[in-house]
């Protein structure tokens, strides 16, 4: 869950900084994950006053700009068509990093004539794409802060973002203003009053709802919805678009980013429908089995029977609670819209979800809960929103169903927090925080607020009151031993993986290493580390002065060790933990191998090669395996700068989940460790790797095919930078169903193709499960191929 301080603030009255709120939020249990502030990636530039500006002696594109800066007039060397006397830029002085180029700003030459900074755009600072031209400021002070110009002048783009991980039991606070009133309740601010809207209908809905018998129970609960007619559909307003862009949402339209921001900023997922493509009524009900609907993200599912879909006249139109359909989505076209808002039933959304596998926002949500109270006001809130921003006028509200009774309420007993968690907290501030929280107190019962579905009992209300109070002030209390003896030893599933791990890289044929956890400052610097807060108080000796970062060290020393002794091919490896930080908590455990020199000695069949990355690759996987590993992962680029830049990657499940890393060490690392010739080597962090679903030894029962598979080859030409995966990727995606492998035979580069441009050629392997393809199949399918790849690599068909 993303949002920014400002969207946060329009629900909290408060002075607390961010760091105050992301510590906050974590103590009382909402953790935070990543916190972005645009300001301190910005305190670096300031702005300048161009002067003078004289076309480059030496260069037509460049101009030589006399700038004044913070730092006095400097002379700086710009090639934007814009560069000229007068205008007020932003600086980058010499020592300035620049995130958008990845670059620290330097004093140097330019054709011959020197440049003491750099004036820079909005895509080198990471601010938009815009960079046809240097950023031109309306006004501004030389030698002011460019974060502090900004803060003033445009707060949006220094707004900063904080994203918190949100429990299963915790539905509330997947809404800004649930994130507030635990913050509020805590006392690091107010809850400002929560806005309010009833917008009388002026005319009868066109379109009715309705709702099945056998749908209302386990499937859902209220159908609500109102047409509003005569609407523009343009850009929604640009705070909103703001607000989306900085939580990583692409603006498509108002109508769409008024839905999204309801789905954020209290929980409450809409949809709205374009109603002059919705024939007839929409009716909610269970499909048959074998009805199809294109949806909105461009795919087509099949349901079966016992989903529930919205449908109107002509069929479905949409999956209930989970994504609409691209026949009745709004467009820029779109005048007359039919704004819908449901209460769905949580296990049907995650079944159905899970069946068709899609990941949306609303499913996200409503299969962990919304306030269903919150349902008629959402409702009205988007209506009044809707015609503030798209104009047009409201009809009367249409329903079907009911909102389900949630209503409960627990004995709220204040010495059970002294038993439970061994914390005195006085009973005038429980009962004063669990008000704050929305609870209703009458008498000793505590009426649970409709959006706290995670409040099912007494101890509920204590574990409120605890988090509230402080999640730091809980005490660990020794249990009375059940049993008298010794208890039977158990290893942990990390103990165990890390057995496995030992004795799978053993039989791979690598001699295992023990080394010191200490490394002197200059290896450990190599690998990230030699900083003060591992650095020995009293080491041993000045080549045992820091904990080490890395495994990977200590094996290229004894490689180094061993290679001065004349033994050259070696295959080590080490399981031990990595510190990365003077706490306890700051060790890693991870299984590193290390492979140099060649594969085996001479011989008279020439089987004797030098190791490579992919030796490196094939021992990673294999006892990544042997420790549980899924075996569908991502092979990805962009790991620590001790790796070969392109000779290296890393093992994911997706791009924040990194198993490990296999690859060549970079040279530099070699020569400063004395490595001779090139070293590969693996990294693997087994607590990375997920816990199997299923506990038991037993496999899943085999599923073969009897019918013929069939393969078919493509050849498309591609820019020369895109990457062989992103086609493979695309293709695989066409029908994840019918397509068993897709892989690369071929590269092609050069000859007719032209510069920049390559051809890869990949076979793709059809398995059918139900019946034999027919040559209209397979064409279908082609089709879907040569269509995917092009939108997703820009690539065409090679003729």
């Amino acid at each position: 869950m993303k949002f920014t301080l400002s969207w946060l603030k329009d629900h909290l009255e408060t002075d607390a900084t961010v760091a105050e709120i992301a510590e906050t939020l974590t103590d009382i249990g909402l953790e935070v994950e990543d916190v972005q502030d645009p300001a301190e990636r910005l305190a670096g530039f300031t702005l300048g006053r161009v002067t003078k500006a004289d076309k480059h002696p030496d260069a037509d594109k460049l101009t030589v700009c006399q700038v004044e800066t913070a730092e006095g007039m400097q002379q700086i060397i710009c090639g934007a068509p814009n560069a000229r006397q007068g205008i007020t830029a932003v600086i980058a002085s010499p020592g300035t990093y620049v995130p958008g180029i990845d670059t620290t700003i330097g004093v140097g030459k330019i054709r011959g004539v020197e440049s003491h900074g750099m004036m820079c755009s909005e895509r080198e600072m990471e601010l938009s794409d815009e960079h046809e031209g240097i950023i031109e400021l309306p006004s501004g002070e030389v030698g002011q802060r460019f974060s502090d110009w900004l803060a003033r002048n445009d707060p949006a783009k220094v707004d900063p973002v904080i994203e918190i991980a949100i429990t299963p039991n915790r539905p509330d606070a997947l809404g800004v203003r649930g994130i507030a009133l635990d913050l509020a309740a805590r006392g690091l601010g107010t809850m400002k009053p929560a806005p309010e809207a009833s917008v009388p209908g002026t005319f009868p809905s066109p379109i009715g709802v309705s709702i099945d018998d056998d749908t209302r129970q386990g499937g859902c609960f209220l159908f609500a919805g109102r047409m509003i007619r005569g609407v523009t559909n343009g850009p929604s307003p640009e705070w909103l678009q703001d607000r989306l862009r900085a939580i990583g949402l692409r603006p498509i339209s108002a109508l769409v980013d008024i839905t999204n921001f309801f789905t954020y900023d209290r929980n409450r997922p809409l949809h709205v429908f374009d109603a002059a493509r919705v024939a007839g009524d929409l009716r909610v009900h269970r499909a048959k089995g074998g009805e199809t609907l294109q949806a909105l993200d461009e795919r087509e599912y099949t349901f079966a029977p016992g989903m529930v879909v919205i449908s109107d006249d002509t069929g479905v139109e949409s999956i209930g609670g989970i994504m609409g359909g691209e026949h009745t989505g709004c467009t820029e076209e779109t005048v007359d819209v039919f704004l819908e808002a449901a209460l769905w039933d949580h296990v049907q959304i995650a079944e159905t979800g899970r069946a068709l596998k899609i990941h949306s926002d609303a499913r996200y949500r409503f299969e962990r809960g919304v306030d269903p109270e919150f349902n008629m006001p959402g409702l009205e809130l988007a209506t009044r929103m809707i015609l503030d921003l798209c104009g047009g006028e409201a009809s009367e509200v249409v329903t079907a169903g009911e909102v389900p009774d949630v209503s409960r309420a627990y004995r709220l007993d204040t010495d059970r927090v002294q038993s439970l968690v061994g914390m005195e907290i006085p009973a005038d501030e429980q009962r004063a925080t669990l008000e704050a929280l929305g609870f209703r107190l009458e008498g000793d019962m505590a009426h649970v607020p409709s959006w706290r579905p995670d409040v099912m009992g007494e101890a509920d209300l204590v574990e409120e009151v605890a988090r509230i109070a402080s999640l730091t002030r809980l005490e660990g209390r020794p249990m009375p031993r059940a049993q008298v003896g010794v208890p039977k030893p158990v290893l942990s599933p990390l103990q165990k993986r890390e057995t496995n791990a030992r004795r799978t890289a053993a039989a791979l044929g690598y001699n295992e290493c023990v080394t010191y956890s200490f490394i002197d400052s200059t290896a450990a610097a190599l690998f990230g580390g030699g900083g003060d807060d591992t650095m020995l108080a009293n080491p041993i000796s000045s080549e045992m002065s820091h904990m080490r970062p890395d495994l990977l060290p200590g094996l290229l020393q004894a490689a180094a060790r061993n290679q001065a002794r004349g033994q050259t091919d070696l295959a080590l490896f080490e399981v031990g933990h990595a510190f990365h930080g003077g706490e306890p908590e700051d060790q890693r455990l991870q299984v590193s191998g290390l492979l140099v020199g060649r594969t085996g000695p001479k011989d008279v069949h020439g089987t004797s090669r030098t190791v490579d990355l992919y030796d490196a690759k094939a021992d990673a996987e294999a006892v990544l395996s042997a420790i549980g590993a899924p075996a569908k992962v991502q092979i990805l680029r962009g790991a620590a700068d001790w790796w070969h830049p392109g000779r290296h990657g890393k093992i994911c499940l997706g791009p924040k989940k990194v198993l490990g890393v296999f690859g060549e060490l970079h040279p530099k690392v070699s020569r400063a460790l004395d490595v001779k010739g090139p070293a590969v080597g693996f990294t693997i962090w087994p607590a990375e790797v997920p816990q199997p679903r299923r506990s038991g030894a037993t496999r899943a029962a085999l599923q073969i095919s009897d019918l013929q598979p069939v393969e078919r080859d493509f050849a498309f030409v591609v820019d020369a930078e895109v990457e062989a995966a992103a086609l493979v990727n695309a293709a695989a995606g066409a029908d994840k169903q019918l397509i068993e492998n897709v892989r690369v035979f071929d590269e092609f580069v050069g000859g007719s193709l032209g510069e920049n441009k390559k051809s890869l050629a990949i076979t793709v392997r059809l398995q059918p499960h139900e019946k034999t393809l027919k040559d209209a199949d397979i064409e279908a399918v082609s089709r879907k191929i040569v269509e995917k790849v092009e939108k997703a690599t820009g690539g065409v068909l090679r003729g």
